[in-house]
C-alpha cells in the first residue's frame, strides 16, 4: 500500500469515527520540548502560560481536542429544547439522525469540514503566532486558517469561502477571533447540524496553562438558528511530533457511504 493510500485511509477513519491520532513523530531528532520541565523531568502543562515580548499570551503550539464530544455533537451540552433552530434546520437535523445522509458531509467528499468543526476533529493543529497574525495549520485535509490582528476589516462582499475570513483582537488575555465569509456547505458537526452563507463564528481563545486551551465559540446563523448560541470547547497540547501532510485526493469508500454525493 502506498503512503499517500495509507493516509487517505487514516483520515477517512478519523473524520468519519473519530479515532483518535497525534502527530508524526519520527521526522525529527534533537526536538526541544514544548514546556519548562517539571520537578519529574517531563515538560510542566501546569505551568502558567508562556508570554510574548508584547506581554500577550502566547498561544503558540500543536493542540488536539481533549475529546470527539464536540465533533460528533456541537450542541452536546444542549438540551434538545433548548438548541436555537429554524424550523427547517431542525427538521433536517432530525433527518440526518439515522446517519442516511453521511455522503453528504463535505469531508466525507474531501472537502474541508468547515470552522468550527475542523478544530474538533482529532488531527492536531499547530497555532504560530506574531503580534500582527497568527496562523492556524491543521493537519486534517492539510488546511490553515490566517487571522489578522492588523486593524484590517472585512470587506462588504466576501468571496464565499470553506473556512471563511478571520480577524483577531486582544481583550485582555483572550484572543477575540471574528469569523466571516462562509459558503454554508459544511456540516458544524457529523451530527448534522447546519450552516447556511448567513455564519459568523466568534471564538475566544484563552490559554489556561502551558497544557491547556480553553476556546469558547459563539454561532450566529440567523438563517439557521433564531439566535447566536455558545459551546466552550478545551484543547490540550500536544507535547511530541508535528502535524503530518495529509492529502485526501479521493475518499474511495464513498460509494459505501449511504446518502447522495455533494454535487
Amino acid at each position: 500500500m502506498h503512503v499517500d493510500q495509507r493516509y487517505q485511509i487514516v483520515l477517512l477513519l478519523v473524520m468519519l469515527t473519530g479515532v483518535m491520532v497525534g502527530p508524526a513523530g519520527g521526522q525529527w531528532v534533537k526536538v526541544p520540548p514544548p514546556a519548562p520541565p517539571g520537578p519529574d523531568g517531563k515538560p510542566n502543562l501546569a505551568a502558567p502560560p508562556p508570554r510574548g515580548a508584547d506581554g500577550r499570551p502566547d498561544l503558540s503550539g500543536i493542540w488536539g481536542a481533549a475529546s470527539t464530544k464536540y465533533l460528533n455533537r456541537l450542541t452536546a451540552d444542549m438540551k434538545p429544547e433548548d438548541i436555537p433552530y429554524q424550523p427547517w434546520a431542525k427538521a433536517l437535523v432530525e433527518s440526518r439522525a439515522d446517519n442516511s445522509h453521511a455522503r453528504e458531509e463535505s469531508d466525507a467528499n474531501c472537502l474541508p469540514p468547515g470552522v468550527p468543526k475542523i478544530a474538533a476533529a482529532p488531527p492536531p493543529w499547530k497555532i504560530i503566532q506574531t503580534p500582527k497574525q497568527i496562523a492556524i495549520l491543521h493537519e486534517a485535509f492539510t488546511l490553515w486558517r490566517q487571522i489578522f490582528l492588523d486593524g484590517r476589516e472585512f470587506d462588504s462582499d466576501l468571496d464565499p469561502a470553506w473556512l471563511g475570513y478571520s480577524v483577531g483582537k486582544w481583550e485582555g488575555d483572550t484572543l477575540v477571533v471574528d469569523s466571516r465569509g462562509f459558503n454554508g456547505k459544511t456540516w458544524l458537526d457529523k451530527a448534522g447540524n447546519p450552516t447556511t452563507e448567513s455564519l459568523h463564528v466568534i471564538e475566544r481563545y484563552r490559554r489556561i496553562n502551558v497544557g491547556t486551551l480553553e476556546v469558547k465559540i459563539t454561532i450566529d446563523d440567523p438563517k439557521a438558528y433564531t439566535r447566536p448560541w455558545d459551546v466552550t470547547e478545551q484543547f490540550r497540547l500536544v507535547t511530541s511530533g508535528e502535524p503530518f501532510e495529509v492529502i485526501c485526493e479521493n475518499n474511495r469508500d464513498l460509494e459505501h457511504l449511504p446518502g447522495t454525493s455533494i454535487k
